[in-house]
């Protein structure tokens, strides 16, 4: 398989293995969105890491076979192409990219689409589908200037230029950068750590924001609204609030 799914500690890791470039044929793609599906479902996953090998991360779509599609071709498979990238987007638990080598089109397009990015320091970063005469058509252009603003979003893409890791960390298209060797796994403690949380109200937490980004402020505060009265009907909330009365806060340990 292309791509595949491992548990851990609760932690889902979806890992991409197509050698030499994890380059995202087809078969790839339709992988990603049945794995991330799955991770959604299983309640023994409670945080997903995705991750490419040691060297790399994800170095793009596979151009060879994109080559031979024509635009009747496209416009039926480009539809399934955002779908398996929105599958990882709308995974309903915290999802950490960890980024490793080259991250370029669909591979900077699939770490957008996580909450939160580790790369390695040696990492590059960028959205070079200009140099093809083509547009990001994975999301990139709506999930990147929704994360580093148009201004920014607009220079990475109409320039196709890579961004090396500590600029990437500098416009917010990472979240930190560490050493090449400890990025799988720095990403698999940040998710661990929020593996053991309230899932609830983690998942809770994520779809307010995401779908207030989407709306005007009153909408968003109604989501929120909605979210944060629902959650005092879990058991997760009463488990917080009887260990924060009891022993303090950060005590509390979740089921």
């Amino acid at each position: 398989m292309t791509v595949n799914l491992e548990v851990a500690d609760g932690v889902g890791t979806i890992r991409l293995d197509r050698p030499p470039m994890n380059a995202l044929d087809i078969a790839t793609q339709d992988r990603l969105r049945e794995l991330a599906e799955e991770a959604g479902r299983r309640d023994d996953i409670r945080a997903v890491v995705v991750r490419g090998s040691e060297k790399v991360f994800a170095a793009g779509a596979d151009i060879k076979e994109m080559q031979a599609m024509d635009h009747a071709a496209m416009v039926v498979r480009s539809k399934a192409l955002q779908d398996a990238f929105t599958a990882v987007a709308r995974i309903p638990k915290p999802v950490v990219a960890a980024i490793t080598g080259y991250a370029l089109g669909g591979g900077c397009e699939l770490a957008l689409c996580a909450d939160f990015r580790i790369a390695a320091d040696d990492a590059r970063l960028g959205q070079p589908e200009i140099l093809l005469g083509l547009i990001p058509g994975a999301g990139g252009t709506q999930r990147l200037a929704r994360l580093v603003g148009p201004s920014k979003a607009k220079d990475l893409i109409f320039t196709g230029r890579h961004v090396k890791a500590e600029e990437a960390l500098a416009i917010g298209l990472v979240d930190r950068v560490v050493p090449a060797a400890e990025v799988h796994a720095q990403a698999h403690a940040w998710a661990a750590r929020l593996a053991s949380g309230p899932a609830l109200a983690l998942r809770a937490a994520k779809e307010s924001v995401d779908a207030g980004l989407e709306t005007d402020i009153d909408t968003g505060l109604t989501i929120e609204r909605n979210w944060f009265a629902g959650l005092f009907a879990t058991e997760d909330r009463e488990t917080g609030m009887r260990s924060f009365v009891e022993e303090g806060p950060g005590k509390a340990k979740f089921r």
